[in-house]
């Protein structure tokens, strides 16, 4: 059986001393793919010297909304750069919108999520989008730019119904973390309601790492905790789920496998 993990950090520091036994780990677990992320120009630089360490290893490159009060004015242009020259880099991301924390207002982020969208046009990447807290500005976003139509992700998915059907009508796939493994999570109506074909896996390591092993740092090979929680949502086997959302996967990023 085989897993993909659509959305990792792992440039981060939790990082540093073993990164080649995480990647092992994830080997031996049969994961087939791993996207890792950059959230502002220097972490996309980071990403990608990960990405061409390990083979089943690849990139996105973009700027997070919590990242925006430290990028240059350049640094969209240079992560443009960046995407278009390296193989290894498949996306644009992590981008989007969040008004959990308080320290960039929106205004200041939506110009900088509006030039990462326009990015991935120009080089017909998909994107991977964060959103917290920012549905509702999300959604006035795309209809007063009269987005209809993305290739892409809404990663860590956190909406409601109604969010997540606005979002599949224009094309993206929706993804979900270890958050749906735990005792607490409520939200099964908004799972049940993506199609098959547009469900991706993520871990978003380091964070939201799934029970069992709630509260630990999370890594990809946790992947396969998530895949089983969703095998059981939709009464298929953990082989199917597998195989499905690796070749949704496979098809958004093309990388082939």
């Amino acid at each position: 059986m085989n897993l993909t993990d659509t959305h990792t950090h792992l440039h981060f520091d939790q990082y540093q001393s073993d990164i080649d036994a995480v990647i092992e780990r994830a080997r031996v677990e049969n994961i087939q793919r791993i996207l890792t992320l950059g959230t502002n120009l220097e972490s996309s630089r980071a990403s990608l010297e990960i990405a061409k360490k390990f083979d089943f290893v690849f990139a996105a490159a973009g700027i997070h909304p919590t990242d925006i009060l430290g990028t240059q004015p350049e640094d969209s242009l240079k992560i443009k750069e960046l995407a278009h020259k390296e193989q290894k880099i498949l996306a644009i991301g992590e981008i989007g919108l969040d008004l959990y924390w308080k320290e960039v207002p929106l205004d200041k982020q939506l110009p900088v999520f509006g030039k990462m969208l326009e990015i991935a046009e120009e080089l017909d990447y998909p994107v991977v989008i964060h959103n917290r807290e920012a549905h509702v500005e999300m959604r006035k976003f795309f209809l007063e730019r009269s987005i209809s139509a993305l290739k892409g992700v809404m990663h860590s998915f956190s909406g409601t119904v109604e969010d997540a059907r606005f979002y599949l009508e224009r094309g993206l796939h929706i993804s979900f973390t270890g958050v749906v493994t735990f005792k607490n999570f409520r939200e099964l109506d908004v799972v049940k309601t993506i199609p098959i074909d547009r469900l991706l896996l993520e871990t978003d390591s380091p964070f939201l790492t799934p029970e069992p092993f709630r509260g630990n740092r999370n890594e990809p090979s946790n992947v396969k905790f998530i895949a089983q929680k969703l095998s059981e949502i939709y009464n298929l086997s953990l082989q199917e789920i597998g195989e499905i959302t690796c070749q949704n996967a496979n098809r958004l990023f093309s990388w082939g496998g």
